[in-house]
């Protein structure tokens, strides 16, 4: 077995030596990086969180579970929401979300041009089997937004499905209900349910979330079919940003809500069938035609005026590989993925803006964009996979992908009210550009070399080139006097260098990249969306994995990364080249320390580090960081009985998930959850 999954398997150990049931051996395997399941160790930037990690954690949201992943930091908004980063800034603009792609069982949630930045809370993570995490540009069987990395979440097949039932209670009128059953002794037809409520802790918030999944998997004539449907709904109450220096800790404030109004209601639906086969020279092949749809309606409460949003999408599209055996140490793998979406938005707000004359002026009532999208994508790949001797291993892909769009403008064009009529101070904020068509065709690729120093010993090397497409929202989302973007994909560029180290009671990982972007998308001081940006990004993350004893083990992950920009430009005087991109910490990262009791009892704290950052890009103003500790336990009553109970933020400290600074509001944050307690029943049949 590969010192890599040695590793992986060591961590989920670590945080649930307490499993009810046996799984599969499959933690040496991944899927996320060829479609198909291969061997981990030819893929080290590919990090696992396998069921027994999932099952420790039982996450109220994915932040909690990546928390534990060397090079990914996720801020939590209010309720569901969330801000992320891979191996970069948290991103925060309209598109920036395009540079990291979020899938289920391989599917990206949204169409490549139609990101959105919270995207994973339409993913079934309560009740996933495993979470693969990328860090760094994805392989090229994936193209646009995998620019820094990627997360799929994978839910169970049917064979590893168990039959149980949980529900949780606690603080803040929270209560969760999860069922998972498998049918039939063939086992080929699985479903899963989970419910949520969340009351919220600040005034006149809170969620309610519902998602189910099927999963379906046989084998007929010689063809492994396999198909996928998941649907979600949220109807979430949002609590905004409060305001001033250092507010977040005002208990009284922490616990206000200065948009009651605010709120958020998603769909979605995605379905997908999968039909395998090999040959008998030994070739196989993969078919996978799938189909999304997605709505959403939220109030902009960070906007003045706070306008709605509503968006939606429907596509469709196919998957394919093709996997060939060309000699005994090269294997080769080829496909032609395809998409089509119909996508449209509106912004629109329903009284006046309330604030300063210019403001109440350029953003009117009325609608303020209106416009649907027609996308079609079509992309080719070939990737190769070459034995090079019994130590060493050469991996490389490379991945064309076209796109067009086809914008049609429902409205007025130009930066008049809805009804033509002028805005003072030379105009409206909000710009329509007239209809338009637009393409794109980039070409991504990488090459990484794998090679096995001792039984013990790994390293690897990788070099990568990868893009993000601009998003619908950059192009055709203007603002003041700009009337067409004209932006170019994103592109990021970088090498990798790791080292990997197994031992009978040690595993631990070392990784170093250095990357640069290049067209970098960013809105100017005349408020245009231009693509003439450069930043670099470079870091070294640590994992390392520890068992004192059979009772005592510790995990470690810490991150150091520094994240600048390295483009001229002016913002109130001051050049922010060589200055830190705002929201990226410096440092970060978390320790989990197991404590096994005894073969029912077992215990974790965790603690988590969150270093300082600047809040803008002139470097002016901060937010100190902050540390955390959260308590976890668990009880086997017996085989079919389990106990467990939470503590999050044990020693009740006043933080902010996520701040940043504007001219308008100065300071802004959104305040962390004080202390809280859930308890867990699971009854497994």
């Amino acid at each position: 077995m590969t010192s890599y999954a040695l590793g992986l398997i060591g961590f989920a150990t670590l945080l649930h030596p307490l499993s009810a049931e046996p799984e599969e051996n499959i933690e040496n395997l991944i899927v996320t990086a060829t479609r198909t399941a291969s061997d981990a160790s030819r893929h080290p930037e590919v990090f696992v969180l396998n069921n027994a990690v999932l099952e420790s954690i039982q996450a109220q949201h994915i932040q909690e579970l990546l928390i534990s992943t060397p090079g990914v930091n996720l801020q939590r908004g209010n309720g569901q929401e969330y801000l992320p980063a891979i191996r970069s800034p948290v991103f925060t603009g309209a598109g920036s979300c395009g540079a990291i792609l979020t899938a289920q069982d391989g599917i990206p949630l949204r169409s490549a041009g139609f990101c959105n930045v919270n995207e994973l809370f339409e993913a079934h993570s309560e009740m996933a089997h495993s979470i693969e995490i990328v860090r760094g540009s994805g392989t090229a069987l994936y193209g646009s937004n995998a620019l820094h990395g990627m997360v799929n979440v994978i839910t169970p097949t049917p064979a590893v499905t168990p039959s149980r039932w949980s529900i949780e209670t606690g603080s803040d009128d929270y209560a969760r209900l999860k069922v998972s059953t498998a049918f039939g002794d063939a086992k080929k037809l699985a479903t899963f349910l989970s419910a949520t409520h969340d009351g919220g802790f600040r005034d006149e918030s809170g969620f309610a979330q519902q998602k189910l999944s099927l999963r379906y998997a046989t084998h007929i004539d010689g063809y492994d079919i396999e198909a996928g449907l998941s649907a979600t709904n949220l109807n979430q109450e949002t609590a905004g940003f409060i305001t001033g220096l250092d507010a977040y800790k005002d208990d009284a404030r922490v616990k206000s809500n200065q948009t009651p109004e605010a709120y958020r209601d998603v769909r979605s639906l995605r379905g997908w069938l999968s039909w395998a086969s090999e040959f008998a020279n030994g070739s196989s092949f993969m078919f996978r035609p799938y189909f999304r749809s997605t709505d959403m309606q939220f109030l902009q409460h960070f906007l003045p005026g706070d306008p709605l949003e509503e968006n939606g999408q429907n596509s469709f599209g196919v998957q394919s590989a093709f996997y060939t055996a060309l000699s005994s140490n090269f294997d080769l793998i080829t496909g032609i993925d395809a998409e089509y979406t119909d996508a449209f938005l509106k912004q629109s707000q329903d009284q006046p803006t309330q604030g300063s004359a210019f403001l109440m002026a350029t953003i009117p009532e009325g609608k303020h964009y209106d416009y649907k999208v027609d996308a079609k994508t079509l992309a080719a790949f070939v990737y190769g996979d070459w034995e090079l001797t019994e130590r060493l291993n050469l991996v490389s892909g490379l991945r064309y992908e076209s796109v067009s769009y086809d914008y049609d403008n429902r409205m007025l064009d130009g930066r008049s009210r809805d009804d033509g009529t002028p805005c003072g101070f030379g105009g409206c904020r909000y710009s329509r550009p007239a209809d338009s068509k637009d393409s794109f065709d980039n070409l991504s690729s990488h090459i990484q070399v794998n090679i096995e120093l001792s039984d013990t010993w790994r390293t690897f090397l990788k070099w990568s080139k990868a893009y993000r497409l601009p998003q619908a929202s950059e192009l055709y989302r203007l603002q003041r006097d700009q009337s067409e973007a004209n932006l170019q994909p994103e592109t990021l560029q970088g090498l990798e260098f790791g080292a990997l180290l197994n031992l009978e009671r040690l595993h631990a990982e070392v990784t170093i990249y250095d990357q640069d972007k290049d067209n970098f998308i960013f809105r100017d001081s005349d408020f245009f969306n231009v693509s003439d940006g450069q930043t670099s990004h470079k870091g070294v993350e640590v994992f390392v994995d520890f068992q004192f004893n059979e009772a005592f083990s510790v995990a470690v992950n810490a991150n150091s990364a520094k994240h600048r920009y390295t483009y001229d430009r002016d913002l109130n005087g001051i050049n922010i080249h060589g200055k830190d991109i705002d929201t990226a910490p410096r440092h970060f990262g978390s320790v989990n320390l197991q404590w096994t009791i005894s073969q029912q009892l077992a215990a974790q704290l965790q603690f988590s580090h969150m270093g300082d950052y600047f809040l803008e890009p002139e470097n002016l103003h901060s937010y100190p960081g902050h540390n955390l500790l959260n308590l976890r336990t668990q009880y086997q009553w017996t085989p079919e009985w389990q106990w467990s109970l939470r503590v999050n933020n044990l020693l009740d400290r006043n933080y902010a998930e996520r701040a940043d600074y504007t001219s308008f509001t100065d300071e802004r944050y959104f305040p962390g959850r004080g202390r809280s307690v859930f308890v867990g029943l699971q009854r497994l049949f």
